[in-house]
C-alpha cells in the first residue's frame, strides 16, 4: 500500500459522505497538507497523506502546527483504517 492508494481511498470515503477532498496546491508555500476535506455543513479539515509508517518532514510538521494554531484541524493519515475515524470525528457535533 502506498500514499496514492491511501489518498484515493480518502477521496472516495469523503465523497461517500457527501463531501469533496480536492488536492491542495500552494505554490510558493511548501509543506502544506495534501488534501482539503470539505464536508456538508461547512466542516473543513486538512489531510496529509503518508505511506504506512512514514512521517511528515520537519517543514510539514511546522505548517501543520501553524494551521492548528489558526484553529484548523490537520490530520496525518498513513493507513486506510484511519480514514473512517477521522471522518466520524469531523462529523460529530
Amino acid at each position: 500500500m502506498n500514499e496514492k492508494f491511501i489518498e484515493r481511498k480518502l477521496v472516495t470515503a469523503v465523497k461517500a459522505r457527501g463531501g469533496i477532498a480536492p488536492k491542495f496546491v500552494s505554490p510558493g508555500y511548501a509543506g502544506m497538507p495534501d488534501r482539503l476535506v470539505l464536508l456538508p455543513n461547512g466542516v473543513f479539515a486538512f489531510a496529509e497523506l503518508k505511506a504506512p509508517g512514514m512521517h511528515p518532514r520537519a517543514l510539514q510538521v511546522a505548517r501543520h502546527e501553524m494551521l492548528r494554531r489558526l484553529g484548523f484541524r490537520v490530520y496525518v493519515i498513513d493507513g486506510i483504517e484511519q480514514i473512517g475515524g477521522m471522518l466520524n470525528e469531523l462529523q460529530t457535533p
